[in-house]
């Protein structure tokens, strides 16, 4: 599901068509953050990883997100892809392209976007390991959803 900014997608993203939405005659500056999927992780060894989402509400955050960063720096413009589904690793996960007319606004607010999408929006990551699965939760990683029957 998608917007023309905002996206949650089941297949790979590509990251020009990310920065393509946010370039703009005004934009001094277009940083761009690439979320990937890394495979070690506290010692262990990620074979894979697998998101879910409540693709509805998961939409309406970051659009929330957006609108934050235009509030917080005037004159700037976000696209943020998010992928579910199973990624292998180094596969994209994430996207954000931010432009703006000063390169430090699209630097602050590139960071500003990654935060705030582990604190707010609904996707949640099942990370396969070399000696088994676990959902992880919530991404900020507070909140684990571990519980009898959910963990393979």
């Amino acid at each position: 599901m998608e917007n023309e900014l905002f996206a949650i997608v089941e297949t790979s993203i590509v990251t020009d068509e990310v920065i393509q939405k946010v370039q703009s005659a005004d934009a001094g500056a277009i940083t761009v953050f690439i979320g990937t999927v890394r495979e070690m992780t506290n010692g262990k060894r990620t074979l894979s990883l697998e998101y879910e989402a409540y693709v509805s509400m998961a939409v309406k955050s970051l659009e929330k997100i957006g609108a934050e960063i235009e509030e917080k720096w005037p004159n700037t413009k976000v696209a943020i892809t998010h992928r579910i589904g199973r990624l292998e690793i180094s596969e994209t996960a994430v996207v954000i392209a931010v432009s703006s007319p000063h390169r430090q606004a699209a630097y602050e607010a590139n960071q500003y976007a990654i935060e705030r999408i582990k604190e707010i929006v609904p996707i949640w990551k099942k990370e396969y390991w070399e000696d088994g699965t676990k959902w992880i939760g919530d991404q900020l990683e507070r909140h684990s959803y571990a519980k009898e029957g959910l963990d393979d």
